[in-house]
């Protein structure tokens, strides 16, 4: 589904990704976008955020707590996606205006293929060829990959899908440095296309939640020029 405001723009991408060979519905609006969502199931929805009647961040709160969908923001405000990315609204991924229809039709592709692998480990169980421990302690921190569940001293700490696999790959990877590109297709299981702003955005909102002092992270050390690292204790 294309929920997108601007009619010339959303006939290019329709155009486009019917071309490509996907099912394009189309939305205007925040109201008919809801009406519509709630009719019918659909593979992957791109989201303008500024939209009449409803606009696109009370949406995508719908949309997430009634579906799993893949969302894919379509924004011309970074500090809009960061909203959407950081505040766990449960966007997936985003593209900034302009774009490109190649990177658009690639990410659309990405989403749809990371939704049906994680489907598809979820039910068999084999999504990993090496099986970490169940549970593994930093520190206070603890990660019990069974039940995905993270807790620190006790207490759980709520993650997005996203925050979850980030610190999974640390937690599991403890003396290995990845860079921002290795974050993002280990992650996103993506293409990198070398912005940065998606990773900043959910490690900042990851270490606010598991550090004591996001300023100075003890959990994610950051490696100047180079990535970052499970920190040691």
């Amino acid at each position: 589904m294309l929920i997108e405001d601007d009619h010339s723009i959303s006939e290019m991408i329709t155009d486009y990704l019917t071309k490509e060979g996907f099912q394009i519905v189309q939305a205007f609006d925040g109201e008919e976008a809801m009406l519509t969502f709630r009719q019918r199931s659909f593979d992957v929805i791109l989201l303008d955020l500024m939209l009449p009647k409803r606009n696109g961040m009370d949406l995508l709160k719908i949309i997430r707590e009634e579906s799993i969908v893949p969302v894919l923001i379509i924004s011309a405000k970074d500090g809009d996606v960061e909203k959407a990315l950081g505040l766990g609204f449960g966007a997936d991924d985003y593209i900034v205006k302009p774009f490109s229809m190649i990177e658009l039709s690639a990410r659309v592709k990405a989403a749809i293929r990371r939704a049906t692998q994680y489907t598809a480990d979820a039910g068999t169980g084999t999504g990993e060829t090496v099986v970490p421990p169940s549970v593994i302690r930093v520190h206070e921190l603890t990660l019990d990959i069974e039940n995905i569940q993270v807790t620190k001293q006790g207490q759980e700490i709520k993650l997005t899908a996203k925050e979850w696999h980030i610190l999974k790959l640390f937690f599991t990877n403890p003396k290995k440095v990845f860079t921002k590109e290795q974050i993002y297709r280990s992650v996103w299981n993506d293409e990198y296309y070398g912005d940065e702003n998606i990773i900043n955005v959910h490690m900042s909102r990851l270490r606010e939640k598991i550090e004591d002092n996001p300023s100075s992270p003890q959990y994610i050390k950051t490696l100047w020029g180079i990535g970052y690292k499970l920190g040691e204790f």
